[in-house]
């Protein structure tokens, strides 16, 4: 059975980077190697898996390991752990390039999964382990031709949750369109009741008005990500990019926030969203746990839906997807074989299953045949439609390495009346520069 020590220190994760190394929770443990030295028990093979070191993500592999290796008695899976965030990202790449990663390891998707080299680091995945994933989820852990990964987590999406019984009392409908949005805030407003929840105290949680307007900028030009990528494309002089920023400053124009929105924290956002003090709250999807960590029973109560555009006929959700579990080229021989019945395994509706059981999924699972269990949060179940409707675009970071680490203290003065979306845009398309040029990327 999988095997692990106890962490022996913590560091809390902040923002979307925190979702980029720990994909089932917003906060992480910093330790050193989790796993054992022993022996497969039955005489098979032995093969380990470099994971999460935080508690959630520790649970979640060890309840498939226990079903894996249930079903496959001649190997046993060691889970080793690594730190989230930087720490942890060094980590992975470090053993990629010493040849000394695990037999298993998950990562990110997306653009981060383009810079560990997968076509020098990784060992391509054929059909038969990769042919139940969603082929929604494949360019994102591809390259070559060749895919590489499977998904590990589920998918969520950025856009705004919102409380059903205000918008039942008043008789509002889930907006399709931006001014839909504000005709909604409107009469919230009028009812005395703050239409958006703002939680400038965690600044990571004004950044949703842009990065979750993201499919609408690829609905308008689906080449916009590639032209952001090589310096062409800038947010202060594009049109529809610079929405995002314009719905921000909107928002505080028209006194749409909460009161408190210059220094409440992200808890603080849920307990209002929860009591009906607020009605909508632009946020991350997965951030569901934070809203049952306050509430429990706002689970049935919290709906959610994608940050409307222009165009209603357009609508849809930007998604962000969840990591992979992929195998390093070091891993050969029996071992080799064992880490791809596991990563087949991982990519099943018994893989799902296990991973439920750890915790409740907070999205959809990208791969066919499994199934959201009947009792998960309206939220999750809201973002999973959009999923079966295939109306949802990647984020821009799974499009371009390119994301400017200034953007939310700029949407903070936007949002706050300090500074203009346009000034704030053109603000980020500075700060975007110098992070391409550090990237070494062309054009810039």
């Amino acid at each position: 059975m999988a095997r692990r020590r106890t962490p022996t220190r913590s560091r809390a994760l902040s923002g979307l980077a925190a979702l980029a190394l720990v994909p089932l929770t917003l906060t992480a443990c910093s330790a050193g190697s989790l796993g054992s030295s022993s022996a497969s028990g039955g005489g098979g093979t032995t093969i380990t898996w470099l994971t999460g070191s935080d508690a959630t993500a520790q649970a979640t592999a060890t309840s498939i390991v226990e079903a894996f290796e249930e079903a496959n008695p001649d190997i046993d899976v060691e889970l080793d752990g690594r730190p989230a965030g930087g720490e942890g990202d060094n980590l992975v790449k470090t053993r990629l390039q010493t040849g000394s990663m695990a037999d298993v390891f998950d990562y990110n998707s997306g653009s981060l999964f383009q810079q560990i080299a997968p076509e020098k680091n990784l060992t391509p995945l054929g059909e038969d382990v990769v042919g139940a994933v969603e082929d929604s989820y494949l360019p994102q852990v591809s390259a070559g031709g060749d895919a590489y990964g499977v998904p590990y987590g589920t998918a969520f999406g950025g856009g705004v949750m919102y409380n059903m019984d205000v918008y039942s009392q008043l008789g509002l409908e889930v907006p399709k369109t931006w001014a839909e949005f504000v005709a909604n805030s409107e009469a919230i407003k009028a009812a005395g009741i703050a239409p958006v929840v703002q939680t400038f105290g965690d600044t990571w949680t004004s950044q949703l008005f842009v990065l979750g307007d993201f499919h609408n900028v690829l609905a308008a030009d689906p080449d916009w990500a590639e032209e952001y990528t090589a310096g062409n494309a800038k947010y202060a002089t594009d049109p529809v990019a610079i929405k995002g920023f314009e719905h921000t400053q909107e928002v505080h124009d028209k006194g749409f926030q909460n009161a408190d929105f210059a220094s409440a924290k992200l808890e603080d956002g849920m307990r209002q969203l929860a009591s009906g003090q607020a009605a909508m709250y632009p946020i991350l999807s997965g951030n569901i746990t934070t809203l049952l960590s306050v509430d429990p029973e706002a689970g049935d109560r919290i709906g959610f839906f994608a940050l409307p555009g222009d165009d209603a006929a357009t609508n849809g959700l930007t998604a962000w997807y969840p990591n992979a579990v992929y195998i390093p080229n070091s891993t050969t021989g029996e071992e080799l074989e064992a880490a791809k019945k596991l990563a087949a395994f991982i990519a099943s509706p018994e893989g799902c299953e296990a991973q439920s059981q750890a915790a409740p999924p907070t999205g959809p699972y990208l791969v066919e045949g499994c199934e959201l269990p009947d009792d998960v949060p309206q939220v999750t179940k809201d973002v999973q439609a959009y999923f079966d409707a295939d109306a949802q675009s990647p984020a821009l970071e799974f499009l371009s390495p390119v994301k400017g680490p200034a953007l939310e203290q700029i949407t903070v003065e936007v949002g706050s009346g300090i500074r203009s979306a346009q000034d704030g845009a053109a603000l980020y398309d500075q700060d975007v520069e110098k992070q391409a040029q550090q990237l070494g990327l062309e054009g810039w």
